[in-house]
């Protein structure tokens, strides 16, 4: 049940968490789950979802939490039971790595070796034929149309079948756009409309972000790496950066792999960047504030000649994937909280962007919304200083991959957020946060180690959390459905 507790931190001495980091299987068909709880009439249907799902090729092991083979995960909803289903995905890393025996594409955080059998001639050529970039779609599975695609966050999407969960083909999105990756989570809005942001190397190796419109008919719902308003587009420039020269160069070096090309600039700090939607146009305001990570964003909206943004951030420039290595997180748990300590600090936080800012003094908090305190100072250089609003701080305890109720409140303004709670990196809660009064709700079992959370909205709902906030398998492998009510 929920509880109102939320900083308590709950102890793991007996090391359950680490069955989340363990190979398995596909299963041959679909096989019943046990429910705790009642499931309601209406909740009816079909929910995917994909993680990774093998760790290890023969002997040769996977190094980063990001680097497992993709694993696509089908829970089947009818009269009150459930049904689930699980397949790999047949991406190009997948079978090749299956037919070798070895991990023949670079993953994010583990490099591939030229096969040992070839001779030197045909090694050192291996080395230098160019990048071969990974399409290991791990991250997400969202809809084009009636299609539904599997995706990380390089140039690559997977079609699969929704029903068999069967691969049906690969698509390389260069050949459509103008660009060398996409988000794995973009924006949709009520018409279908598909928004995503996605980058492309330019001359003198400068990185360009260019924003991608797929028109409707779509349906769905995502957390996204980027905001989206009623007018507005929100990109947050973090200082941690790929170093182009280092990404373009690194397949040529031993060893080599994607987070080896990551840098972090201590002295940049942070950037908020806005865009408008039509007609698509770039706002040339300067936001900026102090550094911190950021991989998701709650929501944004637009209030009084402001831009309220939401965000789940980690102070400081130095990058939180660094802490996520196999085996930080399959230690013993004295040690991963050890690990975690040397870690950034996990924040919710609000910031407000002032649109008006032409005629404002030096000097003067423009910010006049009467519900927060963040702040935003003209500076002497004309850009803008911002400070934010914590909405929630734990010590070690961070709010991610949030939730809402997106078909209503997206880009409005809104109440409440659900997240996945990592405690020392350790997922072991739900999480529901009011973001006006900042009370924090949790969910939470022994040995329990949830999915992110999903908001399933009542079919006569009348308030913003009415509904079915999440539904979630894990317990050490044993299957079990949640059902977590208002």
């Amino acid at each position: 049940m929920w509880s109102s507790v939320f900083i308590h931190s709950l102890e793991h001495p007996a090391g359950g968490y680490k069955k989340i980091f363990e190979s398995c299987d596909e299963l041959a068909e679909p096989i019943p789950a046990h429910v705790s709880g009642k499931i309601p009439a209406w909740l009816t249907g079909s929910l995917l979802r994909v993680g990774p799902g093998l760790f290890e090729i023969g002997d040769e092991p996977f190094y980063h939490i990001f680097d497992g083979q993709a694993l696509i995960h089908k829970f089947d909803l009818k009269d009150g039971h459930v049904t689930y289903y699980r397949r790999f995905i047949r991406t190009d890393a997948y079978v090749r790595a299956m037919t070798e025996k070895r991990i023949v594409i670079t993953e994010f955080g583990t490099a591939a070796y030229p096969d040992p059998c070839k001779n030197i001639f045909s090694r050192f050529f291996t080395y230098f034929q160019g990048i071969e970039v990974t399409d290991n779609c791990l991250v997400n599975i969202y809809p084009i149309g009636e299609d539904f695609y599997a995706c990380t966050e390089t140039n690559y999407i997977t079609k699969v079948d929704p029903d068999t969960l069967e691969t049906i083909k690969k698509v390389d999105l260069c050949n459509y756009l103008s660009v060398n990756g996409v988000t794995a989570h973009p924006h949709t809005e009520p018409d279908g409309t598909v928004y995503n942001i996605g980058n492309c190397f330019g001359k003198n190796m400068s990185l360009a972000y260019n924003i991608v419109k797929i028109p409707p008919p779509q349906d769905g719902w995502y957390i996204a790496f980027f905001g989206m308003t009623e007018n507005y587009f929100v990109f947050v420039e973090t200082p941690v950066k790929i170093n182009l020269l280092k990404f373009l160069t690194s397949w040529s070096i031993r060893g080599t792999n994607y987070m080896d090309c990551f840098e972090s600039n201590d002295k940049m700090g942070t950037w908020f960047h806005l865009a408008t939607k039509n007609p698509g146009e770039y706002i040339d305001h300067k936001f900026r504030t102090s550094a911190f990570n950021l991989f998701h964003h709650i929501n944004c909206y637009e209030d009084q000649g402001f831009i309220v943004v939401d965000l789940c951030t980690w102070k400081g420039h130095d990058f939180v994937y660094n802490y996520l290595y196999l085996a930080n997180v399959r230690q013993n748990w004295d040690e991963v909280k050890k690990a975690a300590m040397r870690a950034p600090q996990p924040e919710v936080r609000r910031y407000v962007l002032p649109l008006d800012i032409h005629r404002e003094e030096q000097g003067k908090n423009l910010v006049s919304l009467p519900y927060t305190t963040a702040t935003a100072v003209m500076c002497s250089d004309g850009s803008v200083w911002l400070e934010p609003e914590v909405l929630f701080s734990g010590p070690r305890q961070a709010f991610e991959f949030p939730q809402i109720n997106y078909k209503k409140y997206c880009g409005k303004n809104y109440t409440f957020a659900y997240g996945l709670g990592l405690n020392h990196f350790v997922p072991d809660r739900i999480c529901k946060l009011n973001v006006k009064s900042k009370e924090t709700w949790i969910w939470q079992e022994p040995d329990a180690y949830p999915s992110e959370p999903l908001f399933v909205q009542s079919p006569d709902a009348k308030d913003e959390d009415d509904g079915i906030p999440h539904l979630l398998l894990n317990r050490t492998y044993i299957l079990n459905l949640f059902i977590i009510p208002k």
